[in-house]
Protein backbone atom coordinates (compact mmCIF):
# COMPACT_ATOMS: atom_id res chain seq x y z
CA UNK A 1 0.00 0.00 0.00
CA UNK A 2 1.55 3.50 -1.21
CA UNK A 3 2.51 5.78 1.89
CA UNK A 4 -0.11 8.86 2.06
CA UNK A 5 1.71 12.57 2.84
CA UNK A 6 0.23 15.47 3.46
CA UNK A 7 1.85 18.52 1.95
CA UNK A 8 1.00 21.90 3.45
CA UNK A 9 2.06 24.98 2.20
CA UNK A 10 -0.15 28.38 1.35
CA UNK A 11 1.89 28.84 -1.89
CA UNK A 12 -0.49 26.35 -4.39
CA UNK A 13 1.73 25.97 -7.05
CA UNK A 14 5.03 24.91 -4.54
CA UNK A 15 2.12 22.29 -3.28
CA UNK A 16 1.42 21.05 -6.91
CA UNK A 17 4.97 20.81 -8.06
CA UNK A 18 5.84 18.70 -4.40
CA UNK A 19 2.52 16.76 -5.27
CA UNK A 20 3.61 16.03 -8.82
CA UNK A 21 7.15 14.35 -7.65
CA UNK A 22 5.77 12.29 -5.23
CA UNK A 23 2.68 11.24 -7.03
CA UNK A 24 4.81 10.15 -10.01
CA UNK A 25 7.02 7.92 -7.40
CA UNK A 26 3.23 6.56 -6.22
CA UNK A 27 2.57 8.24 -3.41
CA UNK A 28 -0.76 9.30 -1.98
CA UNK A 29 -0.56 13.02 -1.72
CA UNK A 30 -3.25 15.46 0.28
CA UNK A 31 -2.62 19.36 0.98
CA UNK A 32 -3.84 22.10 2.94
CA UNK A 33 -3.03 25.81 2.86
CA UNK A 34 -3.51 26.99 6.15
CA UNK A 35 -2.54 25.82 9.87
CA UNK A 36 -6.16 25.08 10.49
CA UNK A 37 -7.13 23.27 7.83
CA UNK A 38 -3.78 21.54 8.43
CA UNK A 39 -4.61 19.67 11.40
CA UNK A 40 -8.03 18.94 10.37
CA UNK A 41 -6.69 16.95 7.44
CA UNK A 42 -3.88 14.83 9.86
CA UNK A 43 -6.26 14.16 12.01
CA UNK A 44 -8.64 12.82 9.47
CA UNK A 45 -6.58 11.19 7.01
CA UNK A 46 -3.51 9.69 9.52
CA UNK A 47 -0.88 10.35 6.85
CA UNK A 48 2.47 8.66 7.07
CA UNK A 49 4.37 12.02 6.66
CA UNK A 50 3.65 15.18 6.50
CA UNK A 51 5.58 18.25 4.40
CA UNK A 52 5.53 21.28 6.22
CA UNK A 53 5.96 24.96 5.82
CA UNK A 54 6.62 26.93 8.63
CA UNK A 55 5.32 30.36 7.00
CA UNK A 56 1.80 29.40 6.72
CA UNK A 57 -1.67 31.77 7.52
CA UNK A 58 -4.08 30.81 10.28
CA UNK A 59 -1.86 28.92 12.38
CA UNK A 60 1.55 28.65 11.70
CA UNK A 61 4.34 25.45 10.98
CA UNK A 62 5.30 25.87 14.88
CA UNK A 63 1.96 25.41 16.27
CA UNK A 64 0.45 23.21 13.46
CA UNK A 65 3.88 21.07 14.46
CA UNK A 66 2.71 20.98 18.22
CA UNK A 67 -0.88 20.47 17.74
CA UNK A 68 0.22 17.59 15.49
CA UNK A 69 2.85 15.85 18.00
CA UNK A 70 -0.05 16.57 20.65
CA UNK A 71 -1.51 13.29 18.60
CA UNK A 72 0.53 11.15 16.84
CA UNK A 73 4.35 10.53 16.07
CA UNK A 74 4.09 10.97 12.38
CA UNK A 75 7.47 12.07 10.71
CA UNK A 76 7.15 15.33 10.28
CA UNK A 77 9.98 17.21 7.33
CA UNK A 78 9.83 21.06 7.85
CA UNK A 79 10.15 23.45 5.09
CA UNK A 80 11.51 26.77 6.03
CA UNK A 81 12.31 30.18 4.18
CA UNK A 82 14.05 31.19 7.38
CA UNK A 83 17.97 30.82 7.32
CA UNK A 84 19.13 31.85 10.56
CA UNK A 85 20.38 28.38 13.44
CA UNK A 86 17.57 29.32 15.53
CA UNK A 87 14.71 29.37 13.35
CA UNK A 88 15.76 25.68 11.99
CA UNK A 89 16.31 24.63 15.38
CA UNK A 90 13.30 25.61 16.98
CA UNK A 91 11.23 23.24 14.66
CA UNK A 92 13.09 20.68 15.45
CA UNK A 93 13.07 21.49 19.58
CA UNK A 94 9.20 20.87 18.95
CA UNK A 95 9.40 17.38 17.13
CA UNK A 96 10.39 18.00 13.75
CA UNK A 97 12.52 15.38 12.08
CA UNK A 98 14.17 17.16 9.24
CA UNK A 99 14.04 20.31 7.59
CA UNK A 100 14.60 22.00 3.77
CA UNK A 101 15.54 25.48 3.05
CA UNK A 102 14.11 27.52 0.16
CA UNK A 103 13.94 27.55 -2.23
CA UNK A 104 14.18 24.03 -2.94
CA UNK A 105 14.34 21.69 -5.50
CA UNK A 106 11.27 18.64 -5.38
CA UNK A 107 13.81 16.12 -6.11
CA UNK A 108 15.28 17.21 -2.83
CA UNK A 109 11.84 16.97 -0.99
CA UNK A 110 11.37 13.71 -2.72
CA UNK A 111 14.99 12.66 -1.44
CA UNK A 112 14.35 13.16 1.86
CA UNK A 113 10.99 11.64 2.07
CA UNK A 114 11.73 8.68 1.21
CA UNK A 115 14.45 8.86 3.65
CA UNK A 116 12.83 9.68 6.38
CA UNK A 117 9.72 6.63 5.51
CA UNK A 118 12.77 4.49 4.90
CA UNK A 119 14.02 5.10 8.74
CA UNK A 120 10.57 5.79 10.69
CA UNK A 121 9.45 1.73 9.24
CA UNK A 122 12.74 0.91 10.49
CA UNK A 123 14.52 -0.58 7.11
CA UNK A 124 18.12 0.37 5.99
CA UNK A 125 18.80 1.85 2.93
CA UNK A 126 18.07 -1.83 0.92
CA UNK A 127 14.45 -1.62 2.13
CA UNK A 128 15.34 -4.19 4.85
CA UNK A 129 14.59 -4.49 8.15
CA UNK A 130 17.13 -3.28 10.96
CA UNK A 131 17.12 -5.86 13.12
CA UNK A 132 15.79 -8.07 15.64
CA UNK A 133 14.42 -6.96 18.97
CA UNK A 134 17.09 -5.45 21.12
CA UNK A 135 16.61 -6.08 25.30
CA UNK A 136 19.23 -3.98 27.78
CA UNK A 137 18.41 -3.76 30.96
CA UNK A 138 14.91 -2.11 31.38
CA UNK A 139 15.20 -0.74 28.43
CA UNK A 140 13.19 -2.85 25.08
CA UNK A 141 13.17 -1.86 21.18
CA UNK A 142 11.43 -3.80 18.21
CA UNK A 143 13.04 -1.63 15.46
CA UNK A 144 10.22 -4.03 13.41
CA UNK A 145 7.18 -2.40 15.09
CA UNK A 146 9.05 0.81 15.33
CA UNK A 147 8.18 0.44 19.40
CA UNK A 148 10.54 0.88 22.31
CA UNK A 149 9.63 0.82 26.29
CA UNK A 150 11.38 1.26 29.34
CA UNK A 151 9.72 -1.04 32.05
CA UNK A 152 7.09 -1.66 29.96
CA UNK A 153 5.61 1.98 29.48
CA UNK A 154 6.23 3.07 25.82
CA UNK A 155 8.45 6.01 24.69
CA UNK A 156 6.64 8.22 22.57
CA UNK A 157 9.66 8.82 19.87
CA UNK A 158 9.87 10.55 16.55
CA UNK A 159 11.62 8.61 14.48
CA UNK A 160 15.05 10.36 14.14
CA UNK A 161 14.65 9.96 18.18
CA UNK A 162 13.89 5.96 17.80
CA UNK A 163 16.81 6.00 15.45
CA UNK A 164 19.63 7.13 17.70
CA UNK A 165 18.25 5.10 20.46
CA UNK A 166 18.43 1.84 18.79
CA UNK A 167 22.21 2.93 17.40
CA UNK A 168 23.25 4.14 20.80
CA UNK A 169 21.17 0.33 22.25
CA UNK A 170 23.50 -1.76 19.87
CA UNK A 171 26.74 -0.39 21.42
CA UNK A 172 26.35 0.39 25.12
CA UNK A 173 29.25 2.67 26.01
CA UNK A 174 30.51 3.55 22.60
CA UNK A 175 30.79 7.44 22.63
CA UNK A 176 29.66 8.27 18.60
CA UNK A 177 31.05 11.60 17.52
CA UNK A 178 28.10 14.21 16.31
CA UNK A 179 29.09 13.72 12.55
CA UNK A 180 28.29 9.35 13.12
CA UNK A 181 25.25 10.37 14.16
CA UNK A 182 24.54 12.85 11.52
CA UNK A 183 25.68 10.06 8.81
CA UNK A 184 23.60 7.07 10.68
CA UNK A 185 20.21 9.91 10.95
CA UNK A 186 20.27 11.90 8.35
CA UNK A 187 22.63 9.94 5.60
CA UNK A 188 26.59 10.50 4.41
CA UNK A 189 25.03 13.46 1.95
CA UNK A 190 23.22 15.45 4.59
CA UNK A 191 24.62 19.47 5.06
CA UNK A 192 22.63 20.15 7.99
CA UNK A 193 23.62 22.11 11.37
CA UNK A 194 25.25 19.58 13.49
CA UNK A 195 23.87 21.27 16.76
CA UNK A 196 20.37 19.25 14.86
CA UNK A 197 21.97 16.16 16.62
CA UNK A 198 22.14 18.17 20.05
CA UNK A 199 18.53 19.04 19.56
CA UNK A 200 17.36 14.99 18.98
CA UNK A 201 19.70 14.00 21.81
CA UNK A 202 18.16 16.68 24.33
CA UNK A 203 14.76 15.35 23.52
CA UNK A 204 15.54 11.56 23.49
CA UNK A 205 17.19 12.01 26.88
CA UNK A 206 14.25 13.93 28.39
CA UNK A 207 11.39 11.23 27.24
CA UNK A 208 13.80 8.78 28.75
CA UNK A 209 14.94 10.69 32.20
CA UNK A 210 10.73 11.14 32.19
CA UNK A 211 10.44 7.67 33.35
CA UNK A 212 10.92 6.86 36.30
CA UNK A 213 13.76 4.25 37.66
CA UNK A 214 15.05 3.58 34.33
CA UNK A 215 18.76 2.65 34.44
CA UNK A 216 19.38 3.79 31.05
CA UNK A 217 20.83 7.41 30.09
CA UNK A 218 22.24 9.23 27.49
CA UNK A 219 25.78 11.13 28.21
CA UNK A 220 27.07 14.12 26.89
CA UNK A 221 31.09 12.94 26.00
CA UNK A 222 32.07 16.58 26.13
CA UNK A 223 34.52 16.88 23.28
CA UNK A 224 33.32 14.19 21.30
CA UNK A 225 29.58 13.33 21.28
CA UNK A 226 26.96 11.27 23.06
CA UNK A 227 26.37 7.67 24.72
CA UNK A 228 24.14 5.09 26.34
CA UNK A 229 25.25 4.51 29.68
CA UNK A 230 23.64 1.97 32.37
CA UNK A 231 23.41 2.19 35.97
Amino acid sequence: MSSKILVIDDDRKTVELVKLYLESEGFYVFSAYDGNSAVEVARKHIPDLIVLDLMIPKLDGIEVCRAIRAMSDVPIIMLTARTTEEDKLLGLNIGADDYITKPFSPREVLARVKAVLRRAQGLDSNGRSSGQTILLQDLTIDPSRHEASINDKPLPLTPKEFQLLELFAREPGKAFSRQELMEQAFGKDYEGLERTIDVHVMNLRKKIEALPKTRIRIKTVYGVGYKLVES
